[in-house]
């Protein structure tokens, strides 16, 4: 902590040593108990700097080095075996509508969690040899040196090496002799021309930083008193406004942010979390530039009450698969474009010679809506406050599967969208129900084998009461073609 800053604290404590409140508590900040270590560092940072953005404390919950979710623990996926192959088939059919190229297939993965997906598809593609051979690579974008671990156990081997790399990690795979190399952000991997991209982020952007926002009206006329001075709190002390900020006459996004809990710090309650949402106060640079990006959200800017949860990082994703299956675009590059607000995700590029690849994006999201109040949290299989606990609960949110599209859209002008469709239509499009038929005549007369088969197989597929077959989306970017030929499981056959 610098002088300034300190000198600051010192000041707001005497401050409060001199003004006491008649509030309840037992114990100090620094004696408290805190539900984990990451939640003391967190409250710390908040005690200096105040309330952080949404996005802040998910990135710190769930990847931090310190006491991160993903990061920090191993058994943090409880099931494997997802979706009985039907993924890794859709995309070898894309590969043959594209026309069987012999070399240059490059297979990807964001979120892998502990390989398990990744293992079923390559278990797979070894029944498709054409396909297989023209596999020159798989990468894994993974930030969890504990899951990178795991992943390379189950697809190069226990005893295989991982040795380290200018831009990541790398092995060998155990089913085909080609590379496995790890990085922890896509874009630390190069755009290679000629190349064909096959990309699958299976329940990977719901775990990616969101910001909420809420319209709210202009502050009444006579809410502001220009002569009288005001008074804030600054790294050096106490400074007087004599000119408060000019009063604002259009709606304005104000911006939700995750601060400590007084109840639960200061009163010491029980059962009271460490920390809430509060909104804030007036502007911030984020509620000033990130809902402006799309039309979606500036629509509801004049609607006072209207509340959005927008992902930046998301975005950036999305146009990165985007461009490289059809390579730059124009428009992205342009500095009058909104997307050009956000942090470009790779450099300008102008497009491929042929657009090839695929990415499927398997997640649970709105179709068509903006979502709305979805921050979640899961402990041991069990639905619990997203702010608790941090370190120790898995944080997501609903993915706002129009918004990946039109981020795609604008990443590149060689790639068109299909999607999303809910994931019990997809499936059956590809054919699960044939494939359930088949895994259950090999059963024979292991009745809990076929017990669970079959109930895994409908908790994919049934649709009602907000079921995984209808809650689940999925969305395909594949090359533009004018529309003339849908992919498989979006409308589209097998040629």
């Amino acid at each position: 902590m610098n002088p300034a800053t300190k000198r600051a604290v010192s000041r707001i404590l005497r401050t409060q040593k001199l003004n006491p409140c008649p509030r309840r508590y037992n114990s100090t900040f620094d004696q408290r108990q805190w539900s984990t270590p990451l939640a003391r560092t967190l409250a710390s940072a908040m005690k200096v700097t105040g309330p952080i953005p949404i996005a802040a404390f998910m990135r710190q919950v769930l990847t931090s080095p310190e006491g991160g979710y993903y990061t920090t623990r191993e058994a943090v996926f409880g099931k494997g075996g997802d979706f009985v192959t039907s993924p890794e088939i859709s995309q070898v059919f894309e590969w043959m509508a594209q026309g069987k190229r012999s070399d240059g297939v490059q297979l990807m993965e964001v979120g892998p969690g502990k390989g398990t997906l990744m293992d079923d598809m390559l278990r797979t593609f070894r029944n498709f040899k054409s396909f297989a051979s023209s596999v020159e690579a798989i990468y894994l974008v993974e930030a969890s040196a504990t899951l990178r671990e795991m992943q390379k156990k189950l697809l190069c081997g226990d005893e295989a090496a991982m040795e380290e790399t200018d831009i990541g990690h790398r092995s060998v795979c155990k089913y085909f002799p080609v590379p496995v190399v790890w990085v922890e952000d896509i874009r630390l991997l190069p755009h290679e021309e000629g190349k064909s991209p096959f990309i699958f982020a299976h329940e990977f952007f719901d775990a990616l930083p969101i910001h909420a926002f809420e319209s709210v009206p202009p502050a009444p006329e006579n809410a502001q008193h220009p002569d009288q001075p005001r008074e804030i709190m600054t790294p050096t002390g106490p400074a007087k406004l004599h000119s408060p900020p000019k009063h604002a006459n259009t709606p304005q996004w104000r911006e939700l942010m995750v601060t400590l809990n007084p109840k639960a710090i200061e009163e010491n309650i029980e059962g009271e979390p460490e920390f809430q949402l509060t909104k804030a106060k007036a502007s911030t640079p984020s509620s000033l530039v990130i809902p402006e990006i799309s039309a979606r959200y500036r629509a509801l800017k004049a609607q006072a009450g209207s509340t959005i949860e927008v992902s930046p990082e998301s975005r950036i994703y999305a146009a990165d698969f985007a461009r490289r299956i059809g390579g730059g675009t124009a428009a992205a590059a342009s500095p009058r474009s909104r997307s050009a607000q956000l942090p470009p995700s790779t450099p300008t590029r102008t497009p491929k010679t042929t657009p090839s690849g695929a990415a499927l994006i398997m997640d649970y999201g709105t179709q068509n809506t903006i979502p709305i109040n979805s921050l979640r949290g899961i402990q041991n299989h069990v639905k619990v406050p997203p702010l608790s606990s941090p370190g120790q609960v898995d944080v997501s949110a609903d993915v706002d599967f129009v918004s990946l599209a039109e981020a795609a859209i604008e990443g590149s002008d060689g790639v068109e969208v299909h999607g999303p469709v809910e994931q019990g239509d997809f499936l059956a499009t590809m054919g699960i129900t044939e494939r359930m038929q088949q895994l259950l005549r090999g059963v024979g007369a292991d009745e809990e084998h076929r017990r669970n088969l079959e109930t895994g197989w409908k908790r994919l597929v049934e649709k009602g009461g907000g079921s995984m077959g209808q809650i689940y989306k999925v969305m395909a970017i594949v090359p533009e073609n004018g529309g003339r030929r849908r992919p498989v499981g979006f409308g589209g056959g097998v040629e």
